[in-house]
C-alpha cells in the first residue's frame, strides 16, 4: 500500500489510540461505553420498529445477522496461551464489538420482559 497522507494520518491515529487505551482503566471505560451503547441501540431498535409494527421481522433478521457476524469475528481468532497458562488479551476493537453485542442482546431481552409483563 502506498504511503499517502490519509494512510499516514490513519496509522498515526491508530497508534495514538492504542497507546492511550493501553492503561487498564481507559480500556475498561471504553468497553463499558460500548456496552451501554449496545443497550441504547437495543432500545432504539425496539422502539422504532414497534412504532409502525411493519418492520419487526426485518429488524429482527438484521439484528440477528449483525450479532452472528460479530460472534464469528470475535470467536474465530485463536488466542495464544502464555507460559503461566493464561491467554493473551484480545484487541480493543474486538472487546468493544463483543461488548456492543452483549449490550444489544441484554437490552432486547429486557424489552421483551417489559412487554411480557
Amino acid at each position: 500500500m502506498q504511503n499517502t497522507r490519509l494512510s499516514t494520518i490513519v496509522n498515526i491515529s491508530i497508534g495514538r489510540l492504542s497507546r492511550w487505551s493501553s492503561q487498564p482503566w481507559r480500556r475498561i471505560s471504553l468497553i463499558l461505553i460500548s456496552l451501554l451503547l449496545g443497550f441504547f441501540l437495543a432500545s432504539v431498535i425496539s422502539t422504532s420498529t414497534g412504532a409502525k409494527s411493519e418492520l419487526d421481522i426485518i429488524a429482527a433478521a438484521v439484528t440477528l445477522a449483525v450479532v452472528e457476524i460479530i460472534n464469528r469475528f470475535v470467536y474465530s481468532f485463536k488466542r495464544l496461551t502464555l507460559a503461566d497458562g493464561s491467554f493473551t488479551p484480545r484487541l480493543l476493537t474486538t472487546e468493544m464489538l463483543n461488548s456492543l453485542k452483549l449490550g444489544i442482546t441484554y437490552g432486547l431481552f429486557l424489552e421483551a420482559f417489559k412487554l411480557g409483563s
